[in-house]
């Protein structure tokens, strides 16, 4: 047995795996891929015989870096085998063991200073205006790009943003809460942010924005970079534990996901494991408050939906209905159950970049299951899910049958809200 391993890779919680293979069919990879190593069960086993000595690190890479990480399996999973444990521990020995990769350091760069983020919001808001784009059309400049990424180029929505200021944070209403904005959310998809406080303030809740927040700390936990996750974590514990409010609130189904696990990123850290425990309490998705109010939904929307749920939404957030029962309350909206609706749609924060085919492989088997129900609108409730449903759109052609929208946007529609 490898003493190093042991004491870096979650090697207790792989013996709660039984190898019952309930996890198979919920398992995107395992869907598309059709390999063991590329199952839950696989990875796990994987793990265990690394710390045994049976396996190489070189071994894991594969499997490990080709899981979504969407951590279905722990939803479905009879044994309650603590999967996302096991995959966090995973990722980050093999990042030690490669240092740093290049996309994640980049992604890092700009997600942990504000002034990156304003400037990639400017440069978006001017990608999308007519003299640019005339010229990328004019002379297929994105074509010169990857194909992973003039893909993404092309179904980038234009960007918008209210100028709000920041709000004084005193109560003035029954219900306060604080507002996280993101950071990839309020550069691609803004105005869901303004369309979510409008939405609450339309219906007598008191929103703060708070200044001081910074990243969640998502993409840097996901690709191992564990220091850079918990100092994060703190930095938002201490900007929004400061004001006096019901809840944090987001759109958001992967950063909500983040500070939710906030408690257990720094669960070793007596000085801010109570704190953490106390910020996660107030945690909430904004569907869940606006299935918990009561919506002025006067506007009928008549058209045949379906929602593609965030991955992080269900599985780490544990928020399953609510999504759906705030739809179902739009008057003249169809809604259509998607099939497989709760396996990973393959974007994963930035896996449908570094992974692209097998992230286009997830893509078309989540829209065949589109093209069998034939919506006109796919609703979705995180952004990178949001992206990657319009990419499937364009793929299939039908860019001028199917909308996506963001929940945000649709109940705004249904409420009046611009």
């Amino acid at each position: 047995m490898t003493n190093n391993l042991i004491e870096k890779l979650a090697y207790d919680p792989t013996f709660d795996c039984v190898q019952c293979g309930f996890c198979l069919p919920s398992c995107p990879t395992y869907l598309t891929m059709k390999e063991e190593k590329h199952s839950p069960r696989g990875r796990i086993n994987l793990v265990k015989y690394a710390v045994e000595g049976k396996a190489e690190l070189k071994d894991l890479e594969e499997a490990i870096d080709l899981c979504l990480g969407c951590r279905q399996c722990e939803t479905v999973c009879p044994t309650n085998v603590q999967y996302g444990d096991i995959y966090e521990s995973a990722v980050e020995v093999l990042r030690e063991k490669r240092n740093k990769k290049l996309d994640t350091q980049i992604m890092s760069v700009f997600l942990e200073r504000q002034y990156m983020i304003d400037a990639m919001y400017k440069g978006l808001k001017l990608y999308h205006t007519s003299f640019v784009s005339g010229i990328l059309s004019k002379t297929n400049a994105l074509k010169l790009l990857p194909e992973r990424l003039s893909n993404m180029a092309m179904i980038l929505p234009p960007v918008q943003k209210d100028k709000r200021p920041y709000q004084t944070p005193f109560r003035t209403k029954k219900t306060t809460i604080g507002f996280f904005r993101g950071c990839m959310m309020d550069s691609f998809f803004s105005h869901i942010n303004d369309l979510a406080i409008k939405i609450l303030e339309a219906h007598n809740i008191q929103v703060v924005e708070i200044k001081q927040q910074t990243c969640c700390g998502a993409l840097q936990h996901h690709a191992g970079e564990m220091d850079k996750a918990r100092k994060l974590a703190k930095l938002n514990i201490e900007a929004l534990e400061k004001y006096d409010v019901d809840y944090y609130v987001n759109a958001i189904g992967g950063c909500g996901a983040s500070l939710i696990e906030y408690d257990h990123l720094l669960r070793n850290e007596a000085e801010w494991k109570a704190r953490a425990e106390q910020f996660v309490d107030k945690v909430r998705d904004i569907s869940v408050i606006l299935e918990d109010i009561d919506l002025n939904l006067e506007h009928p929307i008549n058209i045949q939906a379906t929602y593609q749920p965030s991955c992080h939404l269900q599985n780490v957030q544990h928020v399953f209905n609510e999504p759906e029962k705030v739809i179902n309350q739009i008057k003249g909206l169809t809604y259509k159950v998607l099939p497989e609706k709760d396996i990973c749609c393959g974007s994963a924060g930035i896996y449908n970049i570094v992974n692209y085919d097998a992230s286009m492989e997830i893509l078309n088997r989540k829209m065949s299951h589109v093209k069998e129900i034939e919506p006109q609108l796919i609703i979705t409730s995180n952004p990178g899910c949001h992206l990657q449903m319009l990419l499937g759109v364009k793929n299939e052609g039908l860019e001028d049958k199917i909308q996506v929208k963001h929940i945000v946007e649709v109940v705004a529609e249904a409420c009046g809200i611009e």
